[in-house]
């Protein structure tokens, strides 16, 4: 377990300040209402952007050893640290301030997450036949909900793009625990893996877009509590994992600290953020 919780926190550590570099990228590239994925193409020939597609997929190394060692609820509550890391070098990178309001809900947040961590027992060792089909409904369903989100430019619209891109990091965690193996014979031959690549590409695709419309931590934070709390249920409900005894009660306090919090943080941020922006342009950063 030691191993797999060490892999977890390195991951998060490449995931925050992947987190960063990719929105300096991506405010670099004038943003547009609506999916379009030539958008994609323009943020990836930002040098910032390259470095940070490199970090994610080093990170995902790290997690997907994570997530085949730990209960999801605890491989998944090592990657949520990433979130004061993005946090603290959004400070640092775009002068973008938190109010105590929200470091107090950032502090709460990882409180939640850590106390879902304490709750975690062990790992299951099945999953059911029907759930690489429901993955990818559950693929096609988000990009569906992305597409009004993706409609405006505002705090709202980066909350939610960055919620359906942790819906979809959620997709890519669950994934990781249904791959039959390592032999690349057994993974091209397996539906899972086709599920995991195309999850992936949507959740960097709408964390883009969400990281083009607002602040990093705005954004950060509901993907985040996503991709941590839905393979967490998951985990529990339909691969096997448990809860510790006794714990029940607090893993349903954490998720609820988890929940508020991390509404409070998106609720608190100003629609304006430090960067200067164009109406239709890129932002400006230095």
């Amino acid at each position: 377990m030691a191993l797999g919780l060490t892999c977890a926190l390195l991951a998060a550590g490449v995931y925050g300040v992947a987190a960063v570099m990719q929105a300096s990228g991506a405010r670099r590239v004038a943003w547009s209402a609506g999916l379009d994925p030539r958008i994609l193409l323009r943020v990836l020939r930002q040098p910032q952007a390259v470095v940070a597609l490199g970090l994610l997929l080093v990170g995902f190394g790290l997690h997907l050893v994570a997530v085949r060692m730990l209960p999801l609820f605890l491989a998944q509550t090592g990657i949520a640290m990433s979130l004061v890391v993005s946090a603290v070098m959004a400070i640092v990178r775009f002068g973008e301030r938190l109010s105590w309001l929200e470091w107090s809900a950032v502090v709460a947040v990882v409180t939640g997450l850590v106390l879902l961590s304490a709750s975690a027992g062990q790992i299951g060792d099945h999953g059911d036949a029907w759930l690489p089909a429901a993955l990818l409904g559950a693929v096609a369903v988000i990009a569906v909900l992305a597409w009004p989100a993706s409609r405006t430019r505002s705090t709202l619209s980066t909350a939610a793009l960055g919620a359906l891109s942790g819906f979809a990091y959620a997709v890519v965690g669950i994934a990781g625990r249904l791959l039959p193996g390592w032999s690349p014979g057994r993974l091209a031959g397996s539906p899972v893996t086709y599920v995991l690549l195309l999850s992936g590409l949507v959740a960097f695709f709408l964390y883009t877009l969400a990281l083009q419309r607002g602040a990093v931590t705005v954004a950060t934070t509901p993907l985040i509590v996503a991709q941590t709390v839905v393979p967490s249920l998951v985990g529990l409900v339909l691969l096997g994992d448990t809860i510790r005894s006794g714990w029940s009660a607090t893993a349903a306090l954490a998720f609820s600290i988890t929940i508020a919090a991390a509404t409070a943080l998106v609720r608190f941020e100003e629609a304006d953020v430090v960067h200067e922006r164009g109406e239709n342009g890129p932002a400006v950063v230095g």
